[in-house]
């Protein structure tokens, strides 16, 4: 697990409510789907990014992190660790302050780059499961 306490509460509590989760689609099935309930649960906005571009949890869905027309505090991707280098680029790129590796999502390279460009970062952690520790 990547990802001390103090940058874990800090992109929870401090860095903005509005993120986009990269992965999310209407299927129920999927982690994305409850993660992101959990975290509309906590105040959180989401914002889904996905091929599909779905409306889920009734947002309005994206099919890229750039086709956002609004900044995005934090990204949180739930792809394979293969694609998630380009993911966390593309965060950077459009501004994001901090990027969220779900639980198996790791890319060390990816990671190093996001700290190196000033970002938060957390890896192979699920906010879903560390939000409500912060009491």
């Amino acid at each position: 697990m990547y990802g001390d306490t103090d940058t874990i509460r800090r992109i929870l509590t401090e860095l903005g409510d509005t993120w986009a989760v990269v992965g999310l689609s209407r299927n129920e099935q999927r982690a994305a789907y409850g993660v992101a309930q959990v975290l509309q649960g906590y105040g959180k906005r989401i914002v889904p990014v996905h091929p599909k571009a779905e409306t889920v949890h009734g947002e309005r869905g994206y099919a890229s992190l750039e086709a956002i027309p609004f900044p995005v505090d934090v990204v949180d991707v739930f792809v394979n660790s293969d694609l998630a280098g380009e993911v966390a680029d593309e965060a950077v790129a459009i501004g994001a302050k901090a990027v969220w590796f779900q639980l198996g999502v790791i890319d060390e390279g990816a990671s190093d780059r996001v700290r190196e460009a000033g970002l938060e970062m957390v890896m192979d952690r699920c906010p879903a499961i560390e939000i409500p520790r912060l009491g």
